[in-house]
């Protein structure tokens, strides 16, 4: 078993800034982690949680929908939120609003992203190619959230394809310019979600920067965490798609780092009972009606494997809390937890990619210094 020691996450001008005693991260998912999903696994177990991506353009222009995001509960002692944009002086003043406006401790860059939307525009996971630009946006994001003492820190990808690999030199950017630690998905941008991500080059990256690497990709139980940070020699971990409809993953986690052979299989029962426990949560930021809609999209993960029949629909479209409860009362309650399901993948995977779609003439360069990718920062959802 790897040795379990606390993320400390460092600002330039300040040394342990944040301090995460559990190495786990809670990965941004748009339309997913918001306060009350966030508070519901932080509920279960340790670590640190992130706001569901926020993009900066949206935040400087005071747009309502983006500020409507930064929503978090009484219990979050650590804010934390994952800030996406392509524009090194827009970022540098959404750092600023993050931290006075809305107090916010950590923030994490998102250079991952592999929506054909974002990435034939320049943004996301094909933004490290431009090694130039990704310095400056790096560089200026640290200096003003580092006026306030708050860390930086940066999440991205092995690179655009097999051919176009990014991740070193975006590591080196990261500690050089002044990031706390780099996450790294081990898939390329082609890849998306499809086929299996590649440990290994969390291990190189490891291998190659001195900040802290946390490793992502293929977690899907507690053991996976553990398995990841020996093979890879990685400060931590970050949970994307093997919490969805699982939040008890956390306590999991915290067993696990912990030297405890504990796992939560929960029967439908307890499964029933966290979905209204979600429901509460989720009804008291959005109200009952907002609520009750936000969480349909959960409950196929929730119920993945479980014997639900035509409750299941139902469920698909609930409208208040009434209704849910009802719901519960009907399922199965001592239906045992589906051991088939340990280990399998969880939301979305599709397949890889013929080609990633890109600006015209993305690599004559690596430099994309003087190119306007404000396009890149539309339609993308997080704000």
């Amino acid at each position: 078993m790897p040795t379990i020691e606390p993320l400390r996450l460092h600002a330039p001008s300040r040394r342990d800034a944040v301090v995460v005693e559990l190495p786990v991260v809670l990965a941004p998912m748009a339309g997913v982690t918001n306060a009350a999903y966030r508070q519901l696994c932080r509920e279960q177990g340790a670590g640190l949680y992130v706001c569901e991506m926020i993009t900066s353009r949206g935040l400087v222009v005071g747009d309502p929908k983006t500020r409507a995001m930064l929503a978090f509960d009484p219990g979050e002692a650590t804010r934390s939120v994952q800030l996406y944009g392509v524009d090194a002086d827009v970022m540098a003043d959404a750092a600023r609003i993050l931290i006075t406006e809305h107090q916010v401790d950590h923030i994490d860059l998102n250079f991952g992203c592999p929506v054909p939307k974002v990435t034939r525009k320049g943004g996301g996971g094909v933004l490290p190619y431009k090694r130039d630009r990704l310095r400056a946006i790096v560089r200026e994001t640290v200096r003003a959230a580092d006026e306030f003492g708050v860390p930086v820190t940066i999440k991205t990808r092995i690179g655009i394809d097999d051919a176009h690999v990014t991740f070193l030199d975006a590591g080196r950017i990261a500690q050089e310019e002044g990031a706390a630690a780099i996450a790294l998905h081990g898939r390329t941008v082609q890849q998306a979600y499809s086929g299996e991500a590649d440990w290994s080059r969390i291990a190189e990256l490891v291998e190659e920067v001195d900040i802290p690497v946390l490793g992502n990709g293929d977690i899907w139980e507690a053991e996976d965490a553990l398995r990841m940070m020996d093979e890879t020699g990685c400060a931590g971990v970050v949970i994307g798609r093997g919490c969805l409809g699982r939040p008890w993953l956390f306590g999991d986690l915290a067993a696990a780092m912990h030297g405890e052979p504990l796992r939560h299989r929960p029967t439908l029962g307890e499964v029933g009972a966290m979905i209204v426990r979600h429901a509460e949560l989720l009804s008291g930021i959005m109200g009952e009606r907002h609520g009750l809609t936000d969480l349909r999209k959960h409950m196929a993960w929730y119920f993945k494997g479980y014997p639900v029949g035509e409750l299941r629909r139902h469920f698909a479209m609930v409208s208040s809390m009434a209704e849910l409860l009802a719901l519960v009362e009907q399922l199965d309650a001592d239906a045992e937890f589906p051991v088939g399901e340990l280990g399998t993948p969880r939301g979305r995977q599709g397949s890889p990619r013929g080609k990633v779609v890109l600006p015209y003439g993305w690599y004559d360069d690596t430099s994309g210094s003087d190119l306007d990718l404000s396009e890149a920062e539309i339609g993308v959802s997080g704000g």
